[in-house]
């Protein structure tokens, strides 16, 4: 009789909130409907428990297929698996949060999110389309103020269908504003975060206040919508490529084990059943600190993912300094 090898227990982070995090997901940014369902399943088969989701990569629903099908079939149970989700930039103005909430759980089939967290500091025009553009093809703002976002989004935790709060794309000078007037504790700031963006100052500032950062695009984003012919890219790195071949692993599981050594939650995205295999792969190795020390050294304060055509916002993020 074939013996079924269990999958493997990933370790997990305590919130503020006081419910566990796994430290290693799925990423499902730019997974193409149709292949998302799949995607997940596979994870979930292979041992995933941490799905990140929004409500903006408008796959949710196909998520949420993907969930009910592995529950059913007794693979997981709900409370086995972790659901981040995201409320979008058209969904800030107060009395617009809670049906954005409820939408995502209605797509996602679940009665509630273990993690909801505001996608990005910036409001867009609200009231049609998720990307608002102008004829000109520009983006359309809206000044809505995130502070008034997080106080609405608490009524999430005290309704039950949220767990944890948390916030995305936020500099250390936004995050003060929050906590400054949050009932809920703000549990996770995901960032992008890599060799070439290490976020090393605002892992530290998070840190300091009980916030676990949240690695996204930890491979570099190579499939991101806007990368030209001739872009640097990570995964191309030939110091990388050799650290790789020491331990006889992969660039990506090198890139991923980097971030869980460092403390962060990791979500790599894949629909490509081998590379959400591979990706999972990196509990048996670890990194030497003089190997962490060289991929340390690649930070440039490089983003792929800086939505530079966002910069005049007045509440673009990144034109601090952390």
């Amino acid at each position: 009789m074939r013996t079924m090898t269990p999958p493997p227990k990933f370790p997990t982070v305590k919130l503020a909130s006081g419910y566990e995090m796994p430290l290693f997901g799925l990423g499902t940014w730019k997974s193409e409907p149709g292949k998302v369902k799949e995607a997940v399943e596979t994870a979930l088969s292979l041992g995933y428990r941490h799905i990140d989701c929004a409500r903006a990569y408008q796959n949710e629903a196909e998520v949420g297929e993907a969930l009910r099908n592995k529950i059913a079939d007794g693979t997981v149970k709900r409370e086995d698996v972790f659901i981040t989700s995201k409320l979008w930039n058209t969904f800030h103005s107060p009395e617009l949060v809670m049906p954005a909430l409820k939408k995502t759980l209605e797509d996602l089939g679940l009665d509630y999110i273990d993690l909801y967290l505001i996608h990005w500091p910036m409001g867009y025009k609200e009231g049609g389309e998720l990307f608002p553009k102008d004829a000109d093809g520009k983006m359309q703002f809206s000044d809505v103020d995130y502070l008034d976002t997080w106080k609405a989004l608490e009524e999430g935790v005290n309704t039950k269908l949220v767990r944890s709060l948390g916030v995305s794309n936020f500099n250390e000078e936004q995050i003060e504003r929050v906590m400054a007037e949050a009932k809920v504790p703000v549990c996770v700031n995901q960032v992008e975060c890599h060799p070439y963006l290490t976020q090393k100052k605002l892992m530290e500032f998070c840190a300091s206040k009980n916030i676990v950062v949240t690695a996204y695009s930890p491979l570099g984003s190579p499939d991101r919508p806007w990368a030209k012919p001739g872009d640097v890219e990570l995964m191309d790195e030939p110091k990388l490529k050799t650290i790789a071949e020491k331990y006889n692993k992969s660039v990506a599981q090198v890139l991923i084990r980097y971030q869980l050594q460092r403390g962060n939650v990791v979500i790599p995205k894949s629909v490509t059943p081998s590379r959400i295999k591979e990706n999972m792969e990196i509990l048996d190795f670890e990194l030497s600190a003089d190997d962490v020390a060289a991929i340390d050294s690649f930070d440039n304060g490089g983003r792929f993912c800086g939505l530079s055509w966002m910069s005049h916002h007045k509440y673009y993020p990144f034109n601090a300094k952390a």
